[in-house]
């Protein structure tokens, strides 16, 4: 038995005046300095006020969020007592905003105790609504969390069906002005959850259209969005919806080994994730052809490209993929992030100890830890995988 889950999604021009249709009395909006900075956060206050709420900002969330900073942040909405919580941000934001919530319903847990095993019971004190301000994690529409452990240097990934938002707002305004940078990332990871979505071991009919209508959104925007900005406001909303579409994707099927090979890059060497998972998706694409070549053929003649073969297909969806790296000057191997080779192989035993805890076990082929040392290398030198 599964199940399909989706927040109510409110999506277009002014989608954020949703806001003054609330009730409740208060609400606590969670987000980082910078958003802060830049008026984002004003900007939701304004129509939560509107809707006749006092409203607090908690914005302490950093990249990569930490569980030390997710439990000072719920120990603040257990003084303020919100009826609504707020995630405004990327996937950082998102995820903080989600696990503050479930330890604020639920004191009484750890949480590692966050499990889809275990019954939270939440939605008894408030509930969330989730915001983007980039286009590509699809927290707004996930029910997992990632946290990094900063006392033990690991990555904790969390996850219950009843976190997922109430509404997620699709707001492509609050993308327009996105760092090019920030796009591509971003765009990555949109693209890698929804390639791994459609191959991975948990993966449904359900999802598989999302699947590949994210894909197909991704492959005609991204350069677009990434290269004219806010001057192709087509191609940023069309980013933004197709991150969306790529989140729900995701959270009712799994994401897979890219994601379990880049989040231990991101908390050893701190590369932004989409980054990390946008440089292994060719490898784990590549070491996967035993067990879905087929998929992977699928998705490239579902592109237009050559597939007269599983083997050809995989290596033209590989191929494409890094050719879009190139066209977004993303790195395309580990090497071209500056990261010195002997720290990096020195940090490999414990990068695969993170990753087996990770996204692994939805992989269509699991690789072992010789694999994983191999999968890590490869990636380092840039080298196509073979074995």
């Amino acid at each position: 038995m599964w199940f399909f889950k989706t927040p109510e999604v409110i999506y277009g021009e002014d989608a954020l005046e949703y806001l003054e249709n609330l009730t409740g009395e208060r609400a606590m909006i969670v987000t980082d300095k910078i958003l802060e900075s830049l008026g984002f956060a004003a900007r939701v206050q304004q129509h939560l006020r509107a809707a006749g709420m006092q409203v607090a900002v908690f914005s302490d969330v950093e990249p990569e969020p930490s569980l030390q900073t997710v439990q000072s942040g719920a120990a603040i909405l257990a003084e303020f007592q919100p009826d609504w919580v707020v995630g405004l941000g990327g996937g950082s934001c998102m995820d903080a905003a989600a696990a503050m919530w479930a330890l604020y319903e639920r004191p009484d847990l750890q949480p590692d105790e966050i499990s889809p095993l275990v019954h939270l019971g939440l939605r008894q004190k408030a509930r969330l609504i989730t915001i983007p301000t980039t286009s590509g994690t699809g927290s707004e529409c996930s029910w997992m969390i990632v946290l990094t452990d900063l006392e033990a240097k690991r990555k904790l990934v969390l996850g219950s069906l009843e976190l997922i938002a109430d509404y997620a707002i699709i707001d492509p305004s609050l993308v327009m002005d996105l760092p090019a940078r920030i796009a591509a990332d971003t765009g990555m990871d949109a693209l890698a959850q929804a390639i791994e979505s459609y191959t991975s071991r948990w993966r449904n009919e359900f999802a598989d259209g999302l699947c590949l209508q994210a894909i197909r959104m991704i492959f005609k925007y991204l350069v677009r969005s990434v290269k004219q900005g806010k001057n192709d406001p087509e191609a940023r909303t069309m980013m933004h919806h197709a991150a969306a579409i790529s989140g729900i994707a995701m959270s009712n099927s799994q994401a897979s080994l890219s994601h379990a090979l880049g989040h231990p890059l991101g908390v050893f060497f701190k590369v932004p994730h989409g980054r990390a998972v946008g440089l292994f998706l060719p490898y784990t694409i590549e070491f996967a052809l035993p067990e879905s070549g087929e998929l992977y053929a699928d998705l490239a003649r579902f592109l237009g490209l050559p597939a007269n073969t599983i083997e050809e297909g995989t290596a033209s969806l590989a191929k494409a993929v890094r050719n879009l790296l190139h066209e977004l000057e993303q790195p395309a191997k580990v090497a071209d992030l500056g990261i010195d080779r002997s720290h990096y192989v020195a940090a490999i035993p414990e990068m695969i100890k993170s990753g087996e805890d990770d996204a692994a076990a939805s992989s269509p082929r699991i690789p072992t830890d010789e694999e994983f040392a191999k999968l890590f290398l490869y990636a380092y030198d840039g080298r196509p995988v073979n074995f």
